[in-house]
């Protein structure tokens, strides 16, 4: 019963992730730097509750604003490139964070003993649940309710005019700047947002494995953040999960057995998608009736007759 329900803990985790890419992707730009804001939180949370005494839940909200405000911060001069150089930017950026957690040597004289990053050793020791007495169906209603929490934000979000003009940037670049809109602002929100979410995904799962070191934000964390709503289909927030449930829970430790043939079917089942169905597994958005939109109209479209209007 314990391996499901921390494999459960995990697909939560994993579905944060994803749901932080989802957002980058949106605007249509592909960043691997969602691994650093992971990273970001994971050892900023750590070392709140750790090492001077937060409560868990201010630890995960300022961990989820330091890595949003990191993620604005970089969004602006690496989203002035595109395409390879932005992978091959965001993903320095990744590495860089990795490298400075793995030179972090901090420890601070707590009861327990001297606790905080001890540099290529990791950071262990961050036992909040365990100290505070929560059993594994606690963490896990808490995972998951952020899981939820998250994913009704993101759904009212891309329903405002910002969701909007996320779809907007992501179609057609230069239809939406001609409709006068701020690509820099709609990508540069995206980033923040995404980095927030990756922060807070990482601010749960230091607090859940009580140990962390730099190997574990690697630059296969951000290719699984980015494969899970491109698998999923990044017109629907469950086609995220769904890819997660589907990696993590089959490929992942379904078929640990088979060791590291999972690689190559990670990338075959990739292959596969991309053939079959180019926009997903669910690549129909899921929404009300009230909210949908004409088939013959796409969001540029519709956000340039709006504009339009406005200045007539």
């Amino acid at each position: 019963m314990d391996f499901y329900l921390g494999l459960l803990q995990v697909i939560g985790v994993h579905s944060l992730l994803g749901l932080s890419a989802w957002c980058v992707l949106h605007t249509g730009q592909v960043s691997l730097a969602q691994g650093g804001f992971f990273a970001i939180g994971a050892y900023g949370a750590g070392m709140l509750t750790t090492m001077f005494g937060w409560p868990l839940g201010w630890a995960l909200l300022v961990a989820a604003l330091l890595a949003g405000a990191v993620a604005v911060a970089v969004g602006f001069p690496a989203l002035r490139v595109k395409g390879l150089m932005l992978v091959v930017a965001t993903t320095a950026f990744a590495e860089i964070v990795r490298l400075v957690f793995f030179n972090l040597s901090w420890k601070v004289k707590t009861p327990q003993g001297l606790i905080g990053p001890d540099g290529g050793l990791g950071f262990g020791g961050i036992r909040y649940f365990q100290a505070n007495a929560w059993s594994s169906v606690q963490v896990l209603l808490l995972i998951w309710g952020l899981v939820a929490l998250v994913m009704l934000l993101l759904w009212s979000l891309d329903r405002t005019r910002i969701g909007t003009l996320w779809r907007a940037v992501g179609e057609d670049e230069v239809a939406a700047q001609s409709a006068g809109i701020n690509l820099t602002a709609a990508k540069v929100s995206a980033f923040g947002i995404g980095g927030a979410i990756a922060g807070l995904a990482g601010g749960l799962f230091s607090h859940n494995t009580t140990h962390i070191e730099h190997g574990n934000f690697t630059i296969l964390l951000a290719t699984f953040a980015i494969a899970y709503p491109i698998l999923g289909g990044l017109k629907s927030l469950a086609g995220t999960l769904v890819a997660v449930v589907f990696i993590q829970g089959v490929l992942v430790e379904g078929l640990r057995f088979l060791g590291d043939w999972r690689s190559l079917l990670f990338g075959a089942l990739i292959l596969l998608v991309m053939l079959v169905r180019p926009g997903g597994v669910l690549g129909a958005p899921l929404r009300w009736p009230s909210f949908k939109r004409h088939a013959a109209a796409s969001t540029t479209d519709l956000m340039i007759s709006a504009e339009r209007t406005r200045h007539a």
